[in-house]
């Protein structure tokens, strides 16, 4: 679950020994549909080819665009299971790993809205006596500062016991149930990067810990479990048919495409059942279309008031984690949403998912007009995430692109 999903990038590279510059962002025979004309299925194959090759080349990909006037382009390389001939499902779930950080952090910006808690508020104040030690301080870290990633607190998913327990023994903890309060221990064990300042430059680094806490806290103030605020305020809403938050509930249900990884010593594992992504940094199970309804409506403004809105899409800068920069060198993050700049001038919002053998691209447009988004599952090895964030990252720019002179 690196940023989207650290800790199963982390788990699934274990098990095999969970950006782009606008200057790339044009795909060699697919660039006429990037700046106003139409993108269709051809083209989204040619893209989606290039985003299979970046993943390995046996990879299962899936891509959706849905574009005004109920316009769906759509294209699928690949298959439902190894050894079948039954292409991936149309409507496959698959587990949204850190995309899910969106969902709760939607449902934190509701309940400030309803006057349920305020983003100034401390974690102390939520969580008394739960940050503290190690120069981890809760009364100076404040629920913005979770959803922004602008706490400073370690991210348990790189604790070396946490690591150890994936590397070797991934059968024993594959059901696992370790609380969400347990997993912020971890990451209390160790000092942070930094403390948030008063005043000064704000500091930014990803760390899965921070919507452990903004579960938590959202639970507290509204009385309510995490699993029940996303899918009563969010699935339902929206009509979400595809989606839920199966928790602890291993087994990954209906339509699907099985996940692989090859181990050292030439044996497929199979991954696609487990409840390592349980908690409410990457436990959401979605589908394409799903994705893009979602995302739509909350660019467009039907999911979160306007003050709301524009808190979510307040972002900073980020400046103490290489590792993010390098997978995504551009873009800035605000609250559970990134923001990168489209070739065609302006930007798109997203938040990408990176899980067990699992990785999601959502987009869409800042008007909410437009969306994709792109699912990747692996069949062997994982893939070098700069070369397949370049690759998803045309995709995106292509299909957003498009219309983008007035051709929609």
């Amino acid at each position: 679950m690196r940023r989207a999903s650290r800790r199963g990038r982390a788990a699934a590279t274990a098990l095999a020994l969970g950006g782009v510059t606008a200057a790339a962002l044009c795909a060699p025979g697919a660039a006429h549909a990037s700046r106003g004309g139409d993108y269709g299925t051809a083209d989204l194959r040619h893209d989606l080819a290039a985003v299979r090759r970046a993943a390995g080349g046996d990879a299962t990909v899936l891509a959706r665009v849905d574009a005004p006037g109920g316009r769906v382009v759509r294209a699928r390389i690949g298959t439902a299971t190894a050894g079948s001939a039954a292409p991936v499902p149309w409507d496959a779930r698959f587990r949204v790993a850190s995309t899910t950080k969106t969902f709760p952090s939607v449902v934190v910006l509701q309940l400030a809205a309803e006057r349920r808690l305020s983003l100034d508020d401390t974690v102390e104040h939520w969580l008394p006596g739960l940050v503290s030690g190690h120069g981890n301080d809760g009364r100076r870290i404040t629920v913005r500062d979770l959803l922004r990633q602008t706490s400073g607190l370690f991210d348990y998913v790189h604790d070396p016991e946490f690591q150890e327990r994936l590397t070797g023994h991934f059968e024993e903890i594959r059901y696992d149930a370790t609380p969400a309060a347990d997993l912020v221990a971890v990451a209390l064990r160790h000092p942070p990067l930094f403390v948030p300042a008063t005043d000064g430059p704000v500091r930014w680094a990803y760390s899965n810990t921070n919507y452990l806490l903004a579960q938590s806290i959202a639970e507290k103030a509204s009385g309510t479990g995490w699993r029940e605020l996303v899918e009563h305020r969010l699935v339902a809403r929206l009509g979400l048919r595809g989606t839920d938050v199966p928790g602890l509930d291993p087994f990954l249900t209906g339509p699907h495409a099985s996940v692989y990884l090859s181990g050292p010593d030439g044996t497929r594992l199979d991954l696609t059942d487990h409840s390592l992504q349980h908690t409410g940094d990457s436990g959401v199970v979605s589908t394409a279309a799903d994705l893009d309804t979602f995302f739509r409506a909350l660019a467009a403004g039907r999911v979160l008031p306007a003050e709301q809105w524009r808190q979510m899409r307040a972002t900073v800068t980020r400046t103490d984690d290489p590792a993010d920069v390098e997978e995504q060198p551009t873009g800035t993050y605000g609250l559970g949403l990134r923001e990168i700049p489209l070739s065609c001038g302006g930007s798109y919002y997203t938040h990408e998912g990176h899980g067990l053998g699992v990785y999601t691209r959502p987009a869409v447009t800042e008007d909410g007009r437009r969306a994709v988004t792109v699912s990747i599952t692996t069949r062997s090895a994982l893939p070098d995430l700069p070369t397949l964030n370049r690759a998803t990252g045309a995709l995106v720019d292509h299909a957003l692109c498009a219309g983008a002179a007035g051709h929609d």
